[in-house]
């Protein structure tokens, strides 16, 4: 298993754009073996990602069903969109996802960050992660939040998102 080193436009010169990525694919992962076979995985920055192919992968690690049209909304809405596939019997399987929002100056939050459990454990999540602050950090966006369930923190914190340091500052409100 092979990871490649991903340098996506290094002659950026860190001004805002109104101008999203959009790099269909880069190899992660060359000759990757997986039930007897040999997969390639790659990762994407665009906000082509299949409705159907997004709700199986939340299927499979266990998230509650969300309406389409509602998830079609948000990735339309979305600031950036990362997806990790591979193409097993020539047929494109989305593998990982993550999406952030953001005001396009100060602020973004990352959600839906989630890898196939067949493919969690080598490290797919870190890159997914690490992939989608560089981007956001290429727009000068300097505050990155995320919800966390309790029992990813840990996966969290070792990426450098830290428990709100100063106290609680968060708060929601939920229709009664």
């Amino acid at each position: 298993m092979v990871f490649w080193n991903i340098f996506f436009n290094p002659n950026h010169n860190n001004k805002k754009s109104n101008q999203k990525l959009n790099i269909e694919k880069v190899l992660l992962i060359k000759n990757f073996s997986q039930n007897n076979k040999i997969i390639n995985i790659y990762l994407s920055i665009n906000n082509e990602v299949n409705l159907y192919d997004l709700e199986k992968l939340c299927d499979a690690v266990g998230w509650v069903r969300r309406p389409l049209k509602k998830v079609k909304t948000a990735l339309e809405n979305s600031f950036l969109i990362i997806s990790i596939f591979c193409y097993i019997n020539n047929k494109k399987k989305l593998i990982g996802f993550a999406r952030a929002t953001s005001d396009n100056s100060f602020n973004a939050t990352i959600w839906d960050v989630v890898i196939h459990p067949d493919f969690q454990g080598l490290g797919l999540g870190k890159v997914l992660m690490n992939q989608i602050i560089k981007q956001l950090r290429l727009y000068d966006i300097s505050t990155i939040t995320l919800f966390a369930d309790p029992q990813v923190i840990k996966f969290y914190r070792h990426l450098g998102f830290l428990i709100d340091p100063d106290g609680v500052k968060g708060m929601f409100w939920y229709p009664l």
